[in-house]
């Protein structure tokens, strides 16, 4: 059964005539599930009964559970929500002066292995599909609604747990009505879609014609760096990568972020930062440093603010454009996959 949050506007316009229903249906079904916010086909309340009893039979309109809840003391709200299967995921909700941040998770699991990363904690189970990453929003919005504000999610980033290229179709169908003016409308440049880089992905993302946003997590100036954090790469060395990367701009002519996570020891001294402006001299972008955020299945360490900002620093001297993340939800398993894995070890026991 379809899941009406994972159809765009022409896929449910097809749907509808293949079972010889007008056109106009699939707008007056988006108006009630976007515009209104209804949560059942019995609350679309200009539809015959009769259309409403083919909907139930066709259609699906279902949502996550939330599971666990966590409410940090910086405003930022993290989900673990069930799916129908009852696999658990993440979504977070980060609140910015610029608007309401929301990451979104897009595979059960992750096969990457990075090794400072909870995500690759728990083997991927299978791919999100798109209605499932919309609901995430869904969620958060109706979330945000209860507190009387009129807020809404403003900004999606695309980099919870999971590689978002290994799942492109469903990441492209969800963005594609995220992005809708009819559907979430979310303008294409509040979208963010984060890659650990996947060439031939990152070529085809360059030839899509929303003007979304690409981020690249680097974490590392080098190959010999890199292949120790992220297993990636020893199949897509940096060489590779930059590529890719180049056929992106060409065909896109977008910036590019790269996120940097910063570890004490392994990629945060001067003569890494050297590297990475040499590496990324020329490209269209600008580097996000992240200060790692400590998991306890690894001894990977925070860098202390003395090393981040020389290492900014540093980059800025040398004239690129960079950025420290600032760091929400620290108190409540802010890294990615961190508590879904603290909840499922737990549920092992």
């Amino acid at each position: 059964m379809d899941n009406l949050y994972g159809m765009t506007q022409r896929n449910l316009t097809d749907a509808m005539l293949s079972y010889h229903e007008k056109p106009y249906r699939a707008k007056q079904l988006f108006s009630w599930l976007y515009e209104k916010e209804v949560t059942t086909f019995d609350q679309m309340t200009d539809i015959s009964l009769d259309f409403r009893d083919f909907l139930k039979d066709k259609f699906s309109l279902a949502l996550p559970e939330i599971h666990t809840r966590r409410d940090s003391i910086d405003g930022t709200v993290k989900l673990l929500l069930k799916l129908h299967d009852t696999h658990l995921i993440e979504a977070v909700l980060m609140r910015y002066n610029y608007g309401n941040v929301i990451c979104v998770t897009s595979q059960v699991g992750c096969n990457l292995g990075c090794s400072f990363c909870a995500s690759g904690l728990l083997k991927k189970q299978r791919n999100v599909t798109a209605a499932e990453m919309i609901s995430q929003v869904v969620v958060m919005n109706q979330i945000l609604k209860s507190e009387g504000q009129g807020h809404r999610v403003s900004h999606i980033v695309v980099m919870g747990t999971g590689e978002p290229f290994d799942n492109y179709d469903h990441v492209m169908n969800f963005i594609r009505i995220a992005n809708d003016p009819k559907a979430l409308n979310i303008g294409a440049r509040h979208i963010t879609v984060s890659t650990s880089g996947l060439p031939d992905k990152i070529k085809l993302y360059g030839q899509e014609p929303l003007q979304i946003n690409l981020a690249i997590s680097l974490h590392a100036p080098n190959d010999e760096i890199r292949t120790r954090l992220m297993r990636i790469n020893k199949a897509y060395p940096i060489k590779v990568l930059f590529e890719a990367i180049r056929d992106y701009q060409k065909n896109s002519g977008r910036r590019i972020t790269f996120e940097y996570i910063l570890i004490e020891g392994i990629n945060d001294q001067m003569e890494q930062a050297e590297q990475l402006a040499e590496l990324v001299q020329g490209v269209f972008c600008y580097v996000n440093l992240i200060p790692y955020n400590a998991v306890m299945e690894n001894e990977y360490r925070r860098p202390s603010e003395t090393a981040v900002h020389a290492f900014m620093d540093r980059l800025m001297k040398l004239g690129i454009n960079v950025t420290v993340r600032k760091e929400l939800g620290h108190d409540i398993e802010a890294a990615c996959g961190q508590l879904r894995a603290k909840v499922i070890h737990e549920k092992a026991r």
